[in-house]
């Protein structure tokens, strides 16, 4: 019995090791198979990241290049402003400068409208009349001469003028481009 003792303890042993390796084997396989699980829900997950991430930076470039589009479209509108209004500027240049040379060769002389009430209490008819002119503002009104170094002043400050308003709308129109 001794014997036969020992071969039960023997089966059992071999048994519980062939149990466990079955069980090993069986487990490592489980095992195996969830990771195997996991990688492709891993790379799933990455590949739709992926995606995301090149969506992403596809609507990015997509608004930079309209950001870009608009940004030379305002520099285009604002150069053309800008040589708008250095054309205006050499215009009034151009049209006081030929004024100034008028007066200069008194080939134009500025006069000036008097009030026939002042003109009469000062003495009388010291100015001259303008003569009676198609379209004119005033018939046969009193009119005096001013004198050339006045009248040169008198445009300059007007060419001043002229050119502080031509900046204003410039600037005008800037503010109004750059706000739109």
């Amino acid at each position: 019995m001794a014997l036969s003792w020992r071969w039960v303890v023997l089966a059992l042993v071999f048994g519980a090791a062939v149990g466990a390796c079955v069980a090993w084997v069986w487990q490592t396989d489980e095992l195996a198979k969830q990771a195997m699980g996991y990688e492709l829900q891993l790379a799933a997950k990455d590949l739709a990241y992926g995606r995301e991430r090149e969506q992403a930076a596809v609507a990015a470039l997509r608004q930079l290049e309209s950001q870009q589009a608009q940004r030379r479209e305002l520099e285009d509108r604002l150069k053309t402003q800008d040589q708008n209004h250095w054309k205006e500027m050499n215009d009034a240049q151009q049209a006081q400068a030929r004024l100034r040379d008028r007066l200069a060769t008194t080939d134009l002389r500025l006069s000036v409208l008097l009030d026939a009430g002042t003109a009469a209490a000062q003495g009388g008819d010291g100015g001259m009349r303008a003569p009676a002119v198609t379209g004119g503002l005033v018939d046969g009104a009193l009119r005096a001469q001013l004198d050339p170094a006045h009248a040169r002043r008198i445009i300059a400050i007007t060419d001043e003028g002229d050119r502080g308003l031509i900046a204003l709308k410039a600037c005008q129109a800037y503010v109004r481009e750059v706000t739109k």
